[in-house]
């Protein structure tokens, strides 16, 4: 029964889109989708970070009021900088043959690094994972099954976000999409600054 809840309530956070679901859809529209499955890779690599700290105690690492505040506006920052990498892109034809400007290079590394620290620099992550294990989980769970809930939950992650990059990414949904796509790329660039600037204001 206490999988059931915390697998629940991870699952119907999922559901809630944040700079990680722009991310995806940019890369899956933009380019093919091993690239965009890189970018899932990498958050749900950061995912398991946090997820790992979660297992093994993550209080103290939210204690250590540093390395919070680096996270936050490290994150705030970054978020900012794709925003602004997407507000800045010219006009571009679907899937062009050339690369695609910064965000959008042709680099499996470049793409999971860019998932990756959109992941890690987010500290909602680090105190969600807290809280759900604090809550959910009972002190008197065991080690190994806290760890076996980690890996179900990094799992759900990158089949999600695949699952996302799979739909967007298909070539009738590219076509439908692709006389919006500079409006699609400019309302991410924007809502990637504003969740970079909420970071850094929360």
């Amino acid at each position: 029964m206490e999988f059931v809840f915390i697998a629940s309530a991870h699952f119907m956070a999922l559901l809630s889109p944040g700079p990680d679901f722009f991310l995806i859809m940019q890369t899956a529209l933009r380019l093919k989708l091993r690239y965009a499955f890189a970018v899932c890779a990498g958050i749900a690599t950061a995912n398991g970070v946090y997820i790992m700290l979660a297992v093994t105690g993550l209080e103290a690492v939210k204690q250590m009021e540093t390395l919070m505040l680096f996270l936050q506006y490290g994150g705030s920052a970054y978020l900012v900088y794709l925003g602004i990498l997407l507000l800045r892109a010219p006009m571009r034809p679907l899937d062009p043959e050339e690369t695609a400007g910064v965000l959008h290079v042709r680099n499996l590394k470049r793409q999971f690094t860019i998932g990756f620290m959109s992941g890690i620099l987010n500290p909602k992550n680090a105190i969600f994972y807290l809280s759900l294990f604090t809550v959910m989980v009972s002190p008197r769970t065991s080690l190994p099954v806290r760890s076996l809930y980690g890996c179900w939950m990094v799992g759900v992650v990158l089949t999600w976000d695949m699952g996302i990059a799979l739909l967007i990414g298909h070539r009738r949904v590219k076509n439908l999409l692709s006389s919006w796509l500079f409006r699609i790329e400019k309302f991410s660039g924007v809502m990637l600054t504003c969740f970079g600037i909420l970071l850094a204001i929360k």
